[in-house]
């Protein structure tokens, strides 16, 4: 089990609201476990965030020759991913 760590603060009463609904709900067990959940999401769409900045940045940043090579490259994953079943195990 991770270790846990203390956090005493007050939060805005829509966001207590939030997150005792959560534990109402049983989709967490308590308030600690709702306030970990609601900052996974958040870090989560921070990261996506972050990659979809680094992802622009990096297609920016390619040469003409290499921007023909990944064009290349997404037509060849294209074509192979219409081929393959997602839905089966």
């Amino acid at each position: 089990m991770i270790p846990r760590k203390k956090l005493s603060t007050t939060i805005g009463a829509n966001n207590y609201a939030y997150l005792q609904s959560m534990v109402k709900a049983g989709r967490v067990e308590s308030m600690g476990e709702a306030v970990d959940k609601a900052l996974e999401m958040a870090r989560r769409l921070d990261n996506r965030a972050r990659l979809e900045c680094q992802t622009a940045a990096y297609f920016e940043g390619l040469t003409v020759r290499a921007a023909a090579e990944e064009a290349v490259l997404e037509d060849a994953l294209s074509g192979a991913s219409q081929e393959m079943d997602f839905d089966q195990p």
